[in-house]
């Protein structure tokens, strides 16, 4: 299957503390994205190449409260309490280029449509805003249209040099990759960790799932 890394998802309590945070962490500067209607929340990106990105999301505190769970475990009261001492890489985004996926050893959620200007595409949403094996399997994204949302963005001269999987259940998560064509290594851990490294114009920056970002 043609598939690929596609973003790495950082949430934050606020999205302007949590650019800020990362802005001075890494010595670049994010660029504007949007609002999701559908999901109340906002974000900022960073390109990580001609294909992959990261964005940092946050409630958007001036958008109405959605009838339904808000995606990336966002209305998760004990996840939010830790984000208030800092943003956290949380989960990473696999892009493919059709929604037929190969049989999974986990849930990722049932497609769903997005919009925002003048990008569209469908993501696969657990229905209680839950991350799959606790944002360190992926879920899926299949953009509309030929162009990526990273060429969109200005060259910050990053880029992702490693990214990590660490699980319990790393054994189901194994077979998973392989059936996606996705070479990353994953091993077993008690406590789940998703660790990428990020290389900026101001060294090699690592963030780890189970820590704060700090400035």
């Amino acid at each position: 299957m043609n598939a690929g890394l596609d973003h790495l998802v950082v949430v934050a309590d606020s999205l302007e503390t949590g650019a800020a945070t990362l802005e001075r962490t890494l010595g670049v500067s994010l660029s504007p994205g949007g609002q999701h209607a559908r999901m109340g929340t906002h974000n900022r990106l960073l390109r990580l190449g001609r294909d992959a990105y990261l964005e940092v999301i946050a409630v958007d505190p001036r958008a109405p409260p959605p009838a339904h769970r808000r995606w990336f475990d966002l209305d998760d009261a004990h996840r939010r309490a830790a984000w208030r001492s800092g943003p956290r890489l949380v989960h990473w985004v696999v892009r493919v280029e059709a929604t037929a996926l190969p049989v999974l050893p986990f849930d990722p959620g049932p497609w769903e449509s997005f919009q925002r200007g003048a990008l569209s595409w469908r993501l696969t949403v657990r229905a209680d805003g839950t991350l799959p094996l606790d944002g360190v399997a992926p879920s899926f994204i299949a953009w509309e249209g030929k162009s990526h949302p990273s060429q969109q963005l200005p060259e910050a001269g990053c880029s992702l040099e490693a990214l990590q999987l660490e699980h319990p259940r790393a054994d189901e998560i194994r077979p998973a990759l392989t059936a996606l064509g996705l070479s990353l290594p994953c091993t077993s851990r008690p406590q789940p960790r998703l660790t990428a490294a990020l290389r900026t114009p101001t060294g090699l920056h690592v963030l780890h799932s189970t820590e704060a970002i700090a400035a």
